[in-house]
């Protein structure tokens, strides 16, 4: 009797929905109803209840319903690094490519607005970079670039505060970590460089040699002005010592003036000189008047010179 009636239950069940059979879909997860499952640390699932927002859960253990409660997703609050590539061009028409490095992190009070707003915020990042930094450079020449990237980094990370806060994004820093020309303007550059280097040693080196020649020629100018005091006071001493001679050999010898006694030591000091240059093997020759009237002739000369040089000093 039993087998009976559920046969007849069968049959008007079929009967009813036709050829086909009702099946009821099973949440595809295995969080069952009584069955534990836990969320990770700096986590948050999203839960939806028959296919509407629910409730969100935290770090830690929960349940769900089963076929009622299904988690369709999970929010991270970790901080998260996006890397852009964004190629473009400056001011004097070199495009270069630029890499922004973008970090974010949801909110943890905007979990739902971070989850339903955006479909895909990673592109939504993208576009506003893209949007500043076209707009950017374009005005700036390329060594200005290099130079203000930090600027464009600010700019960039001004916007995206502007624009990621109303769906529960936090943007913590923005960084130009590069900017590369294309590689024919970069070898370019580097030639110019090189260039410069090149010029500004050869000057370097110009500077230094006229360093040493100027040095130089102040030295020998400094060693000829020594050497021509040297002499004039070699001179004032040999005039010093005659006039001394002179004198004593006047107040010892009665009868004799000064002119004899010059001729005298003019004539000492000819054969002193006579003997120097025959004592030396190595001197130099010297080819000199060789007689008593040549001494009277260089007594005349240098009485001369004296009366020159004296009447100078008068004038």
């Amino acid at each position: 009797e039993t087998r009976r009636r559920k046969k007849n239950r069968k049959r008007s069940l079929r009967w009813f929905f036709g050829t086909t059979s009702l099946r009821i879909p099973r949440a595809p997860c295995h969080r069952k109803m009584g069955l534990p499952y836990s969320v990770p640390q700096q986590s948050v699932g999203i839960v939806e209840r028959l296919g509407k927002f629910s409730h969100l859960n935290h770090p830690g253990c929960h349940c769900l319903i089963c076929c009622l409660d299904h988690e369709v997703g999970r929010v991270t609050l970790r901080l998260n690094q996006l890397d852009v590539r964004v190629e473009t061009k400056t001011r004097d028409n070199v495009f270069v490519t630029m890499v922004v490095s973008v970090q974010y992190q949801v909110d943890a009070s905007q979990v739902y607005t971070s989850f339903y707003h955006l479909n895909n915020p990673q592109q939504q990042i993208t576009a506003y970079v893209f949007d500043v930094v076209r707009a950017s450079v374009p005005k700036l020449e390329l060594d200005v670039v290099f130079e203000q990237k930090d600027d464009i980094a600010q700019a960039v990370k001004r916007e995206l505060n502007q624009s990621m806060k109303e769906f529960g994004f936090i943007i913590h820093q923005a960084l130009v970590t590069d900017v590369e020309p294309d590689a024919t303007v970069k070898r370019a550059m580097n030639e110019i460089n090189a260039a410069r280097r090149l010029r500004d040693a050869a000057a370097n080196k110009a500077e230094g040699e006229k360093i040493l020649v100027v040095k130089a020629a102040e030295a020998e100018a400094e060693s000829k002005y020594l050497a021509g005091v040297g002499i004039a006071r070699q001179r004032k001493a040999i005039i010093d010592g005659l006039r001394d001679s002179v004198q004593a050999f006047s107040e010892s010898v009665h009868g004799v003036d000064s002119k004899e006694v010059l001729d005298i030591v003019l004539l000492t000091q000819y054969f002193d000189t006579l003997k120097d240059i025959g004592a030396h093997g190595k001197s130099n020759t010297m080819f000199v008047t060789h007689s008593p009237g040549a001494v009277g002739d260089l007594r005349s000369q240098i009485r001369s010179g004296f009366l020159e040089a004296s009447a100078a000093a008068h004038h």
